[in-house]
This record gives C-alpha cells, sequence and structure tokens, in this order.
C-alpha cells in the first residue's frame, strides 16, 4: 500500500511538474523564436544591404570603366581638340557610332556626350535616350556645358580620374527621357598624347533603372531606402518622400529614422532596428542601414543605403510555432497524469531505446522509436542524440558530395564539361577490347583548331576559355548518340567513333565538324573564326592499341594542317603520300575544298570587330 501511495503522490508531483514544465518550455521556445527570427533577419537585411551596396560600387566601376573608354579612344582627344561641332566631321561621325553602340548595349544609360574644352563646353557628340530607344541630337541642339561642375570640375582631375556628381533631378532642357529623372551622373577627362586635357566624356545613367537591376532578387517583401551624405531621400517606398530639396522641401532620414544619426556623424557604418525592440522608430518593420563612400573625386561624399522588411512577415514562422506549441502544451497535460503513473517502467525504457539506437547509430527505424516528444532530460538527451546523428549523417553525405565531384573533375575538363584524356583514354581502351572481341572497328578523330592561338593573344585567355566551351557544344552537336568526344588539352580535342559503320561514318563526322567549327563564333558580340585540321586513324587498320590510333591520328592531323588543299586527312592516306611522293588530292581534300577556300579568305580579316579594333578605325 506505501508503494502505491508513493507511486501515486510521485506520479501526481511528476505530471504536475511536467505541465509547468511543457508550459514554460513553450512559452520560452515562442520567446526564443520570435527573438531569433527578428535577430536572423536583422542579419539578413544588413547582408542583403552590403551586397546591394557592393553592387551599387560595381556598378559605378562598370560605368567608370565606359567613360574611360570612350575617352582613351585616340579619336576622342583629336574630335574635342580640333572639331568645333559645326559642318561634317568624318572623325567625328566615326566616334558617334562607337557612342551609339554603348548607348544600345545599356538601356540604363539615358546620355552620352562628349564635351570640348573649347567654345565654352560646347558638346560635339550627344546621344538620349527617348523611350527604348538612342537619339543623337542634331548640331542645332548641341549646348554649351562649361558652366556646369560635372565639365570644369572633371577638366581639373587628373588623367583616368572620375568625377561622380551628386544624384539629382535632371533638369537639363532638351535631354529627352533623362529630364525630370533621377540620374546618376559620371564623367572622366580627355587626354591628348601630350597630356593636356581637351574635353571630358559624360554618361548619365537612370537611378531607377539601375537599382531596379541590382535589386532583381531580392525578396519582393523588402523595401529599399537611399538617402544622400546631408539624409534627403533619394530612394523611399513612398515616392513622395524623395528628393524632397528639388520640391524645397527636405525630407530627411535622420528625421524618419533617429538611429540612423550616428550614420551621418560618421561614427558608425551600419545601424540595426526593429519594431519588437525600438517599435516608435521602427514600427512593425526590422531594418538595416549601411554607410558607404560615393564618388572617387571626394573623397568625404558618402550615401546611406537600407533594407526594410515587414515585422509580421518575418515572425509568421514564430506566430505558427506558436499555436503549434500551445495544441502540444494541452497534449502533453493529458498525457503528463499518464505517463506519470508508468513512470518506474517509462525511466528506464527510454534508456533502452537509446543504447539501441547508439548501437545503431544510422538506422532510420531506431530514431523513430527514442523519446523525442518529451520534455525532460531524457527527452533533451534524444532529441541531443537525434540532432547529432542528423548533424553526423548531413556531414556524411557532403563529404560524399564532395568524392562523387572530385571523381567527377578527375575525369573531365573543368572548362568545356568533356570527358578528359584519362578518361578517353580508358574508354578507347575498353572499346579496342570489344572490338576485337567482337570483330568491329572504330575510328579516332583528332581535332586541332586552326586559329585560336591567334584569337587567345589578341583578345586573351578568357576569350579564349569562351572560344574552347563553344567549341565543344558545337563538337557535341555533330556527334550522334554512342560517339565520344574529348578534350586532350589546349586546343586539341580528340572523338571516338565506335561500331561497324565507323569506318563510313568518319569522313561524314569529320567534314561536318570542319564546317561546324567554320562556321564563325559569337563571343561578347564578336564574331571570330576557328577552323580545325583532323587525322582520322581507324582500328585495326591503323593501329591495335589506343596509344597507336592516337599517334597516327595526330599524324593525319599534322599531314592535314600542313598541306595545302585538306582540312581531315585518313592515315592510310599520309602513308600513301609518303609511298607516293607528294600528296595528290583525297577524299577529304576534295570534300573540304570549299571550306578550305572560304576560311583562307575569312582568315585574311581580322578575327572580330570589337572595341579592341576601334582605336585602329577611328
Amino acid at each position: 500500500m506505501m508503494r502505491h501511495g508513493l507511486t501515486l503522490k510521485l506520479s501526481l508531483l511528476l505530471a504536475c511538474i511536467g505541465v509547468i514544465a511543457s508550459g514554460a518550455t513553450g512559452f520560452y521556445a515562442y520567446r526564443a523564436n520570435r527573438t531569433m527570427l527578428v535577430h536572423e533577419a536583422e542579419q539578413n537585411l544588413l547582408t542583403s544591404t552590403e551586397l546591394l551596396g557592393q553592387r551599387l560600387s560595381v556598378a559605378l566601376g562598370d560605368v567608370a570603366a565606359d567613360a574611360k573608354v570612350l575617352a582613351a579612344l585616340p579619336s576622342s582627344a583629336r574630335v574635342a581638340q580640333s572639331d568645333d561641332g559645326s559642318g561634317t566631321n568624318d572623325a567625328r561621325e566615326r566616334l558617334a557610332r562607337v557612342f551609339a553602340s554603348f548607348m544600345a548595349n545599356h538601356p540604363d544609360y539615358l546620355q552620352i556626350r562628349l564635351i570640348t574644352r573649347q567654345h565654352y563646353g560646347r558638346e560635339l557628340i550627344r546621344f538620349d535616350r527617348n523611350a527604348q530607344n538612342a537619339v543623337r541630337v542634331e548640331a542645332s541642339g548641341l549646348q554649351e556645358k562649361g558652366q556646369f561642375a560635372y565639365v570644369f570640375d572633371t577638366l581639373a582631375l587628373p588623367p583616368r580620374g572620375v568625377y561622380v556628381a551628386p544624384i539629382t533631378v535632371n533638369h537639363e532642357h532638351g535631354a529627352h527621357s533623362a529630364e525630370g529623372k533621377p540620374t546618376l551622373r559620371l564623367a572622366t577627362p580627355v587626354i591628348t598624347a601630350d597630356g593636356s586635357v581637351t574635353g571630358v566624356v559624360v554618361i548619365d545613367v537612370d537611378l531607377a533603372s539601375l537599382l531596379k537591376v541590382l535589386q532583381v532578387d531580392l525578396p519582393p517583401d523588402y523595401q529599399v531606402y537611399l538617402a544622400n551624405q546631408w539624409g534627403d531621400f533619394l530612394i523611399h517606398p513612398d515616392a513622395a518622400q524623395t528628393f524632397g530639396f528639388d520640391r524645397g522641401r527636405r525630407i530627411l532620414m535622420q528625421d524618419s529614422f533617429p538611429a540612423t544619426v550616428p550614420l551621418f556623424e560618421q561614427s558608425k557604418s551600419d545601424v540595426l532596428m526593429n519594431g519588437l525592440v525600438r517599435p516608435q522608430q521602427a514600427a512593425g518593420h526590422v531594418l538595416a542601414f549601411i554607410r558607404r563612400p560615393f564618388g572617387v573625386a571626394d573623397g568625404n561624399r558618402f550615401i546611406v543605403l537600407g533594407l526594410a522588411r515587414p515585422l509580421s512577415n518575418v515572425l509568421a514562422g514564430a506566430t505558427l510555432l506558436g499555436e503549434r506549441i500551445v495544441r502540444m502544451v494541452l497534449v502533453s497535460s493529458v498525457l503528463a497524469f499518464l505517463l506519470a503513473i508508468l513512470f518506474a517502467r517509462a525511466l528506464t525504457q527510454p534508456l533502452h531505446m537509446l543504447a539501441h539506437a547508439a548501437t545503431h547509430f544510422f538506422a532510420d527505424h531506431t530514431m523513430g522509436a527514442l523519446p523525442l516528444r518529451r520534455t525532460d532530460e531524457i527527452g533533451v538527451l534524444a532529441r541531443c542524440f537525434d540532432r547529432m546523428r542528423r548533424e553526423i549523417r548531413s556531414q556524411l553525405d557532403v563529404l560524399h558530395n564532395k568524392q562523387h565531384e572530385l571523381v567527377h573533375l578527375a575525369s573531365h575538363d573543368a572548362l568545356t564539361g568533356l570527358p578528359n584524356r584519362m578518361m578517353f583514354a580508358d574508354r578507347l581502351e575498353a572499346a579496342i577490347h570489344e572490338a576485337a572481341a567482337a570483330g568491329e572497328r572504330l575510328a579516332v578523330l583528332f581535332v586541332d583548331l586552326d586559329r585560336f592561338k591567334r584569337i587567345n593573344d589578341q583578345y586573351g585567355h578568357a576569350v579564349g576559355d569562351r572560344v574552347l566551351a563553344t567549341v565543344a557544344r558545337r563538337l557535341q552537336a555533330v556527334m550522334s548518340a554512342g560517339d565520344m568526344v574529348a578534350r586532350l588539352g589546349g586546343d586539341e580535342f580528340i572523338v571516338l567513333i565506335k561500331g561497324a559503320r565507323s569506318t563510313d561514318a568518319a569522313p561524314g563526322i569529320a567534314v561536318n565538324i570542319i564546317r561546324a567549327l567554320n562556321d564563325r563564333l559569337l563571343i561578347d558580340g564578336q564574331p571570330m573564326l576557328v577552323g580545325a585540321s583532323i587525322g582520322i586513324s581507324h582500328y585495326p587498320a591503323d593501329g591495335t592499341s589506343a596509344e597507336a590510333l592516337l599517334l597516327n591520328a595526330d599524324a593525319a592531323m599534322y599531314a592535314a594542317k600542313t598541306g595545302e588543299h585538306a582540312s581531315w586527312l585518313h592515315y592510310h592516306d599520309v602513308l600513301d603520300a609518303r609511298r607516293r611522293g607528294p600528296l595528290q588530292q583525297t577524299a577529304g581534300e576534295r570534300d573540304s575544298a570549299a571550306d578550305r577556300e572560304q576560311a583562307s579568305v575569312e582568315d585574311s580579316e581580322p578575327l572580330g570587330p570589337g572595341l579592341g579594333n576601334v582605336d585602329t578605325v577611328l
């Protein structure tokens, strides 16, 4: 009787403790979850704001780079120095075509202008954005701009200096679509060969279009704020709050958000606030603000950039969690009385479960049997054990994925995604064994690009890499199912054709490859001509080992490259030529004669009309 009475008392006590503990834990979890969500939202907003600021800096750098490119053109200095804007000037017209191409490639550019130092800062070339099109302003519409700061301040800059004007609303008359729009303006001096400043290149950017591009991947509930160094709103969710100084009524960020005052005093670089802690300053929102330098000419200028998110969206998960916690507490309160009666057995049974789970660490069914819903130390231990198991399994999964990636990288070319030399050699050896067992034939095509070194030297390795990737895609498009193409290294590719059709299909595939690579490639808007030479070897006629087939295909390719007629050759044609003397025209030569003649004509032309050739043209 005493044992039963003690068990009842202990059960009642434990049941009450369980109900209280469950409710307190739920309430704490709810409060902690709210705080954690708000803190996480603040950190995410701060990271997003910094990323947005970096993107803005990069965008400014890109615009500045475009201005420097235009200013560095020799014809810009010649036109700015000697042209007065009247009459017809061939150099000015050629330069205008370059300005037009920049306007066409940058829809966010509102204006691009070349302004001479002479004639009171007269505009010599000017393109305006009119709706979606770029419009060149005729001579009668060109204006004198020498009185504007972005002209005389830029003329005082050193070579390759960049002037960044304060962000304002463009009120210059006759600016087409730019008039009345918030504008970001950059300018750089035009320098002659002797170092004198003859004019400036000015680029006006649509601030709204630029920020729209920069924040394209931000969540839809994010709101953007932007203020100049004095605190005037330039970007605000309510458009009526922006550019108040332009309407005679300044609306300052530090008045709307007093916590941002240290940013304008330059005593802090970032500020976080939320409506949970500061309901008066950040009512219903979580906000993050940062201060970033703005412009190159004046090192003390800055902007303040901010992002906001509704607090209700941030706490949506906590509200759902609170409802679940209430239901869990109610259920736990009912079950606590029943579970407390079985305390003695329930105390040892979970320990057995944990011991069983420890001995079967990676078995999912053991995790399902653990008392994960308990609120006592055993439940905490079970949840911690389950979390530890999931974390270890996650780390193992990551490790396995990395191993798979390493295996893939070991057998594939990182640039083109094609199989590499090692994988091709393995496949070729396996194909030779299969062909020997089945009495079938194979063909190996050794492909070497003709003009890749010239492209690499003229445009740089980055463009060369893109050319190789494009060539790889064209080679894959030519291949049939069951054929294999790989990259050996540099500008060399190799093709394996299996089956009885290999002997008859190899010449046709070679011709298709040459035609595909003789078609111009378009890289960054620049057409380029690559071309290729191909050598073909056959199994077993030209070799019975992988090494022999590769060497003989390489020899045939070299003969095709150094020959005068053929773009591709069979290895047996090379042997025949060595026996009979100078090469006579083969089937490969006849098939590629037209392509070779066209390639020779195109090879004498520039590889592509790009900015790299602008100086020569102008």
